[in-house]
């Protein structure tokens, strides 16, 4: 095959008619400069509001396909929910400073905590799937997850005073609920008990209620699957079932230790 012809095949075989890349770029400058909005005490406030109204024109041009571009209308609604996202976050940042003793400072939490990172980027990204515009907050909870190994799907739903502890490994399905003051750890998966298209619209993931810890790489599995407040559940747990409030939850693992001596 030729030049000519190989580019013809690829030309052929490009499918996608909105398959624009920059969207994916634009939505992590765009995710950056809002984190340090908000953050950033050098960030001026309403320079860079202006500048992310015109960074979300931009996503909208991309991502939002309809015709009359009515995606065009959510920055103003979603630009008056940011000194409640604010709130939330220094109310997570908080919890994570009171719950781990290797924190040495607030400001470390904000600057240097994979999992604060996650839960920020999570709380920015929620509000934009709420109103119904998907891909962009998609994009912003991926890009997080790159970052950090925590993948929280814009669609869960998360309480005050969350707190994931080193992170990496952390799975939280789209359809999950958490309540508030709840601490995880990492490898901690929040999941459905199976994949099937048509689930698509039925919650596949557990709740959580108030003030419950689970520890590393515990599972816990359906939609129908509640844990109970005040529960601690342990490393490495399988949970398929609900469990009520008030409970412990572990998993003994068969421990054989072989000892040689010198001959």
């Amino acid at each position: 095959m030729n030049k000519t012809e190989i580019i013809n095949q690829l030309k052929k075989h490009k499918k996608q008619p909105f398959l624009d890349f920059r969207l994916k770029s634009k939505t992590e400058e765009f995710t950056n400069r809002l984190f340090n909005t908000l953050f950033d005490i050098n960030t001026p406030l309403e320079e860079n509001l202006n500048q992310l109204k015109k960074d979300f024109k931009q996503l909208v041009d991309l991502a939002c396909w309809e015709a009359e571009k009515p995606c065009s209308k959510i920055w103003d609604r979603y630009v008056a929910k940011l000194p409640n996202i604010l709130e939330l976050l220094n109310k997570d940042a908080e919890a994570t400073l009171n719950c781990d003793p290797a924190s040495l400072s607030i400001e470390e939490v904000y600057m240097a905590y994979p999992g604060f990172y996650a839960i920020a980027i999570y709380r920015l990204s929620h509000e934009l799937y709420a109103e119904g515009f998907p891909l962009v907050p998609r994009l912003m909870t991926e890009y997080a997850h790159r970052q950090t190994g925590v993948d929280i799907n814009p669609g869960a739903q998360i309480g005050e005073s969350f707190h994931i502890d080193h992170g990496t490994g952390v799975v939280i399905g789209e359809t999950a609920v958490i309540r508030n003051n709840v601490k995880i750890y990492q490898g901690v998966t929040l999941g459905g008990l199976y994949v099937a298209k048509n689930l698509q619209k039925i919650k596949r993931h557990p709740t959580i209620e108030n003030n419950v810890t689970i520890y590393a790489n515990a599972t816990i599995l359906g939609g129908d699957t509640i844990i109970g407040e005040n529960t601690i559940i342990g490393g490495n747990a399988w949970v398929t079932a609900s469990i009520p409030a008030n409970s412990t939850v572990f998993h003994t693992p068969e421990i054989k230790i072989k000892t040689t001596t010198d001959a």
